[in-house]
């Protein structure tokens, strides 16, 4: 029984209006057009960043189009193509890039309530591992913002659609930006990659209806900068499993 004084919890927001004649194919296709939204629109445009920087350093066209797909996350792009750049070991390539990707994991695990079948089949299996491929910031930013407000049965064809859209505009993306590198200059370029991170800051406030959700944003901030000079490497881990368990933490504790 809840204290005289507790206050309740904020209900989450309302489905949309056009799942009540919905089918999977229309929540998959909307889930597609995400592409020409603001979050496709700036993954598209960071994705010109990646494209001149591989071409920087050498890449070819079809190496930076296969990494783009094939790693599909900005920041293990960048680490993957800077290492081999280098000259690295391949033993170092492949720790440093797995360290950089294991931000995903948390990512993963998160969205598997919310496309998860009532009654578990084998089809459904094989298409929720293939869709974990394409989990990266963008599609789980914009799958937890939309999830939750559709009904269990178009929630797997609407993410599979925005992760589909998401891969597109990142492989395209690559690729423009590497035939047109030798037209903007590295700060341009510099500046282009930058733009991801802005849009996750900015996609996690405007998605935050708790304030265990604002609290964990505030802790992020603080710590993000504080862990980034004593650990670089797991700084972002670190940052987010401190910030999201003190916010839990705090959150139940008031509840």
């Amino acid at each position: 029984m809840a204290p005289p004084n507790a206050k309740p919890e904020e209900a989450p927001p309302a489905p949309p209006d056009w799942t009540a004649t919905a089918t999977s194919m229309s929540a998959f296709l909307r889930g597609l057009a995400s592409i020409i939204t603001a979050p496709g629109l700036v993954l598209f445009t960071s994705s010109l960043g990646f494209g001149a920087l591989a071409r920087d350093l050498g890449f070819t066209l079809g190496h930076a189009v296969f990494i783009a797909g094939s790693v599909y996350a900005l920041p293990t792009q960048v680490m993957l193509v800077d290492q081999i750049a280098r000259g690295a070991a391949l033993l170092s390539i492949a720790f440093a890039v797995t360290l950089t990707a294991v931000r995903l994991l948390p990512m993963a695990v998160s969205l598997m309530p919310f496309i998860r079948e009532e009654q578990p089949t084998r089809r459904g299996w094989v298409l929720r591992i293939l869709l974990s491929h394409t989990i990266a910031t963008s599609v789980w930013v914009e799958s937890m913002r939309r999830l939750p407000k559709l009904p269990r049965h178009l929630q797997l064809p609407h993410m599979a659609g925005i992760g589909i859209a998401m891969m597109c505009a990142t492989v395209s993306g690559s690729a423009v930006g590497y035939l047109v590198a030798g037209q903007v200059s590295p700060l341009i370029a510099a500046g282009l990659l930058f733009m991801n991170p802005i849009y996750f800051l900015f996609s996690l406030a405007a998605s935050a209806w708790r304030q265990m959700d604002w609290l964990a944003i505030g802790l992020g901030a603080v710590l993000g900068p504080l862990l980034f000079k004593l650990v670089p490497g797991i700084d972002l881990m670190l940052t987010g499993l401190i910030g999201g368990t003190l916010a839990y933490v705090v959150a139940r504790g008031r509840k």
